[in-house]
């Protein structure tokens, strides 16, 4: 989906320099919960400039390092060694951890293609009542959420250049939500994605 990585990076680019020795040092040796202080810490006391250039920067990143590729739906649930379930692959927590930094950092419409992609892979799956299985799709309904907000705003913000794009991407999640919830119904479980589905319905593009 080039045009909506590109236009998430073409609005201020930052110009990046270069920290001195003693600070690279720090953030070469600080352990992450202590960076992630620092970071918050840094940003909350800064005006809007600083942080519009923190979120600038990521999403450079997230675009080079190919954030926002697809996943593979077949890769994200397996089948329990005793066959007796389902279980999530270590590749899907990976995923949506690129997921949440996609939306956090203002890419809400990749993050909802990605999370389209994961929400089509639950489709076929069955699970117990309060099932880690469950849990997970519950984590996941809450990131679609979680994205669309994200999307709105990126749209408000002007970072898409063509909103149609946007419709497609809305559309295609609306498609596979509905999907999921006619199987699950089909079966007698409890549809997952009970938030993620009225957002969706809701959203006018």
């Amino acid at each position: 989906m080039p045009t909506l990585e590109d236009s998430s990076t073409e609005q201020a680019r930052p110009v990046l320099g270069h920290v001195n020795l003693m600070v690279d040092t720090l953030i070469a040796n600080a352990p992450p919960n202590a960076l992630r202080e620092f970071l918050r810490s840094t940003l909350g006391g800064m005006g809007h400039s600083v942080t519009g250039t923190f979120l600038a920067t990521a999403r450079q990143h997230l675009v080079r390092t190919n954030a926002t590729a697809l996943p593979t739906a077949e890769t994200l649930f397996v089948q329990s060694a005793d066959g007796g379930g389902w279980e999530a692959t270590q590749e899907l927590s990976s995923i949506l951890t690129r997921s949440r930094m996609l939306y956090g950092a203002g890419m809400g419409l990749a993050a909802l293609a990605v999370l389209t992609e994961i929400v089509r892979s639950a489709i076929g799956l069955r699970w117990e009542e309060d099932s880690r299985i469950e849990a997970v799709l519950a984590e996941v309904d809450e990131d679609v959420t979680q994205a669309i907000q994200s999307a709105k705003e990126e749209i408000d913000g002007g970072r898409v250049s063509e909103v149609a794009q946007a419709r497609v991407v809305r559309d295609a999640l609306l498609r596979v939500l509905l999907e999921d919830k006619k199987e699950v119904e089909g079966w007698g479980g409890d549809f997952p994605f009970e938030r993620a589905l009225p957002s969706v319905e809701l959203w006018k593009v």
